[in-house]
């Protein structure tokens, strides 16, 4: 994927491809929680998505990085079926080298937030 004006939308958002894979994302999610959006140029629920993901990545100021695999790009459909993923958009979520969580479908920036805090509860402070 190439963001416009080659200018990721968000400062810890960055795109990833099969090769790169293993150091981008399972490598960096020891160090901090990674979200792999998994996304298509012809899928428009993955573009409704996209603002929602780049807005809380954004509030979470370096918390959490967003990697985006195309999967019509090179080899990356070679990622999509090592997930068994069967539909875009589909979000992974990383976090000491494995997969803690995922989501299919268009979320709103609100929903995304709640399922992040769901599901790194155990790393971060419980609310109440």
């Amino acid at each position: 994927m190439r963001f416009p004006s080659d200018q990721p939308p968000c400062g810890d958002c960055f795109d990833v491809d099969h090769a790169g894979f293993e150091q981008a994302v399972i490598a960096a999610s020891r160090a901090r929680p990674i979200l792999v959006d998994f996304w298509a140029d012809w899928c428009a629920p993955c573009h409704q998505l996209a603002p929602h993901l780049y807005r809380v990545i954004d509030e979470l100021q370096g918390g959490v990085g967003l990697a985006k695999v195309e999967v019509d790009e090179g080899e990356n459909m070679k990622l999509a079926g090592h997930y068994r993923l069967r539909g875009f958009p589909t979000v992974l979520l990383f976090q000491q080298g494995e997969e803690r969580g995922r989501f299919s479908g268009s979320r709103s920036s609100v929903q995304i937030r709640a399922w992040l805090d769901e599901h790194l509860a155990g790393a971060a402070s419980q609310h109440p």
